[in-house]
């Protein structure tokens, strides 16, 4: 079916009686052809003619496309500027005329120049304008409520967003227009697999690549299956996980689509991870995130690289985990939401859950050999949390002294078993070596840049307040406030937990114990540690 501007423009030009005015639609016919057929340079030189040609014969429904449609192709061009400008110019002339379909595609095409600048609240009061004058256009609204929706996608909005993409799809069904069912469709299992509905997202990519199938968009039946490949995987359905991405694989590589097929190895070596095949996986893995740099897909390569170190964490290769999350965190960054289309803080919440994993895991790993000391990173991250809210904090302070807290003792890999597991005192040489594990932690993770600041933790936490404390004797406000909290939770856990040379204190035991010492803390940190320990 024909767009609704394309149909009002065939009315016009068939009651039109100038010649001017014919000629005029014959350069802006002229001109989608050329942008049809990628041409932009020449599409460009068709509708400045077919603009000339409608204002000289006094045709505005003509010129209002005409502007549109430059619009839409000098934003692909990269002139953002002249795209609103020429938009807003195609609004005012389809106003004038009294042509409120023209004027509600004109405000359809300039909201998505808002959303693609970077101005999500001009692009939301666009495309509601637009739908408040095309209202009685069913396609108008199909396309407009699907912009609503990415609108509402990119801003974590993820319930107005479902509720966006099935108005577009109820108006898709009213003018019984396939294809844009099937991108609806595809949408819909998009956002429904985010908010964890898999059963939903299940049928809505199963409707999107049936009628994909059907008007032959060979493109969005891979991405139905590579992407419903992955609710496969989310929900243990590993061999139809393999077969659908697989199957994507084949019609990406037919295409010769790069960023796609990225997509595809990544589920894949996701199933192989999952399935114990740990060769494979890491061979899949690493050919997506090749693919992805190739074609310049940044949340491509990020995704690879977060599920590339879930392998390396399950394979107990954890600071080649770390390198590739914060390669993610970097990528996370970098990435526009105005392209991707997703919400990018959503990506980023994710990834610092997949951060803890690995460094929580870590943490336990370095404490396994020993039992005294097993499970004492955790209860210094539990309690360095309340002390950070105790402090007021922010979010980032927060994380920082959570992540810090898991990997401190990091460099005691370097410390001989024997020193550790002594019974009796250290000597001086003994002690000396101990001494050193800070800066081993520090040496071990040298290659490993976070996106929180975790290496003063690691270095510091021995510090004192007063300047007795190693490896640097760094003196009050000197010593970070991060590693500050860590610091005085280690010293209590190390007195509350049984360990091979001495007995547990009890808590009053302990707090007497650490009164004695105050010189080592500011106030500040006393006073929040007192508040965040359990009475």
């Amino acid at each position: 079916m024909p767009s609704p501007g394309k149909t009002d423009l065939t009315v016009a030009i068939d009651g039109a009686g100038p010649s001017e005015g014919r000629r005029a639609a014959d350069f802006l016919h002229e001109a989608r052809e050329r942008e049809r057929a990628a041409c932009l340079p020449e599409a460009i030189v068709c509708y400045q003619a077919a603009v000339t040609a409608a204002e000289r014969g006094g045709e505005p429904t003509v010129l209002a496309e005409a502007l549109r449609r430059l619009a839409v192709v000098q934003r692909h061009r990269s002139e953002a500027a002249t795209a609103r400008d020429l938009c807003q110019r195609s609004y005012e002339v389809a106003r004038q005329a009294g042509n409120d379909l023209l004027a509600a595609e004109a405000l359809n095409t300039l909201g998505g120049l808002h959303l693609s600048a970077g101005a999500p609240d001009d692009a939301r009061r666009a495309f509601l304008e637009a739908l408040e004058l095309g209202g009685s256009s069913r396609e108008l609204r199909a396309r407009v409520e699907q912009n609503l929706g990415i609108l509402a996608n990119i801003q974590g909005e993820l319930h107005e967003a479902i509720a966006r993409y099935e108005r577009s799809l109820d108006a898709y069904r009213d003018c019984r227009d396939e294809h844009g069912c099937a991108l609806a469709y595809h949408n819909l299992g998009m956002v429904s697999a985010d908010r964890g509905r898999l059963s939903a997202a299940d049928c809505y990519f199963r409707e999107s690549r049936a009628l994909a199938e059907r008007v032959g968009d060979v493109y969005l039946r891979g991405l139905c299956l590579v992407n419903h490949a992955e609710v496969d995987v989310m929900r243990q359905r590993f061999e139809d996980a393999r077969q659908r991405a697989e199957e994507a694989l084949a019609l990406f590589d037919q295409l010769g689509a790069r960023s796609a097929k990225a997509d595809a190895y990544r589920v894949i070596g996701m199933v192989y991870r999952e399935t114990g095949r740990t060769v494979l996986a890491e061979s899949r893995l690493r050919s997506a995130i090749e693919l992805a740099v190739a074609a310049g897909a940044v949340l491509g390569e990020a995704e690879a690289s977060r599920e590339l170190a879930l392998l390396y964490q399950a394979m107990g290769r954890n600071q080649e985990a770390l390198r590739l999350l914060n390669t993610a965190s970097r990528l996370f960054q970098r990435m526009d939401a105005r392209v991707d289309q997703v919400h990018v803080g959503g990506k980023l919440a994710e990834l610092k859950g997949v951060y803890l994993d690995v460094v929580r895991a870590w943490g336990e790993s370095i404490e396994s050999g020993d039992s005294y000391t097993f499970g004492h990173c955790e209860r210094v991250a539990r309690g360095a949390v309340a002390m950070a809210r105790a402090l007021a904090l922010d979010d980032q302070d927060e994380t920082t002294v959570l992540l810090g807290a898991y990997v401190h003792d990091v460099g005691q890999l370097r410390i001989p078993h024997e020193l550790l597991r002594k019974p009796g005192p250290l000597t001086r040489e003994e002690r000396e070596v101990v001494q050193m594990h800070p800066i081993w932690g520090i040496e071990l993770l040298a290659s490993v840049e976070f996106p929180w600041d975790l290496k003063p933790v690691i270095r510091w936490h021995h510090e004192r307040y007063d300047g007795t404390g190693y490896p640097d004797r760094l003196k009050g406000d000197e010593i970070p406030l991060a590693a500050q909290i860590v610091g005085i939770l280690d010293v209590y856990d190390a007195l509350t937990t049984a360990r091979v040379y001495q007995a547990a204190r009890k808590r009053d035991q302990a707090l007497a114990e650490l009164t004695r010492y105050r010189s080592w803390w500011s106030d500040r940190v006393f006073e929040a540690f007192l508040n965040a320990i359990p009475h």
